[in-house]
C-alpha cells in the first residue's frame, strides 16, 4: 500500500467517506425545491378545473362569480396582507439565526406562526359566513377545493413552524446549522406566493 492509499485509509478509518455532490445546491434544499415543484403542479390541476368551470359558465366574464355567489374581497385582501407580512418575518428569523441572534430568531418565528394562524382562522370564518357550500354546484366545489388545498398547506406550514419554534427554544440551530429553519422557510414562502396567485385569480380577476 503506497503512502496516498495509506492516507486515505487513515482518513476514512471508522467512518465512511463523505458523499460526492454533483450540485452546488445543498441536497436538502434541492429536495425541497423538487417537492415544491410537484406541489405547484398539484395546484396547477386545480387552477385548470377552476378556469374550465369559468369558461363554460354562460354568464362569464360579465358576471363573476356567478349569481348568487359573492366573494368577501376585502376580508381576503386583509388576509393576503397578513400572509405576505409573515414572509418578511420568516426571512427576518432566518437571517437572525444566521447571525447568531437567537432572541430575534425566536421573535420572528413566533410572529410568523401567529400571522399564519390568523390567516387560517380568518379563512375558516370566511367559510362559515360565505353563504354557500361545496354542494352548491361546480363553481362552489372548485372554489372550496382550491382555497381549501391552500389552507391545508398553511396548516402543514404551521406544523413545521411550530416544530422550529420548539427546537429553537431548546437551543437548537446556530449560524453553522440552520437548515432546519431554512427548509420550512422555503416552504412557507411557497405557501405565501401560491396564495397571492389564488387571491389574484379567484377574488380579483
Amino acid at each position: 500500500m503506497n503512502a496516498h492509499a495509506e492516507a486515505l485509509h487513515d482518513d476514512h478509518h471508522g467512518h465512511p467517506p463523505e458523499a460526492h455532490q454533483s450540485s452546488r445546491v445543498d441536497a436538502r434544499v434541492l429536495g425541497m425545491f423538487l417537492f415544491i415543484a410537484s406541489e405547484a403542479m398539484l395546484f396547477g390541476s386545480f387552477f385548470t378545473a377552476y378556469f374550465f368551470v369559468r369558461v363554460v359558465n354562460p354568464d362569464a366574464p360579465d358576471t363573476w362569480p356567478p349569481e348568487p355567489f359573492e366573494f368577501p374581497v376585502f376580508v381576503a385582501g386583509v388576509n393576503t396582507a397578513i400572509l405576505v407580512t409573515s414572509s418578511f418575518t420568516m426571512h427576518w428569523a432566518l437571517q437572525s439565526i444566521k447571525r447568531g441572534n437567537r432572541p430575534a430568531f425566536l421573535a420572528g418565528m413566533v410572529l410568523t406562526f401567529l400571522m399564519g394562524l390568523a390567516f387560517l382562522l380568518t379563512q375558516v370564518i370566511e367559510y362559515l359566513n360565505i353563504g354557500f357550500n361545496t354542494g352548491d354546484g361546480a363553481f362552489a366545489s372548485v372554489f372550496f377545493g382550491l382555497t381549501g388545498l391552500h389552507g391545508a398547506h398553511v396548516a402543514v406550514g404551521l406544523t413545521l413552524l411550530g416544530m422550529v419554534i420548539i427546537r429553537g427554544s431548546r437551543g437548537h440551530f446556530s449560524p453553522e446549522h440552520h437548515h432546519g429553519v431554512e427548509l420550512p422557510g422555503i416552504y412557507w414562502h411557497f405557501v405565501d406566493v401560491m396564495w397571492i396567485v389564488v387571491y389574484s385569480v379567484v377574488y380579483l380577476i
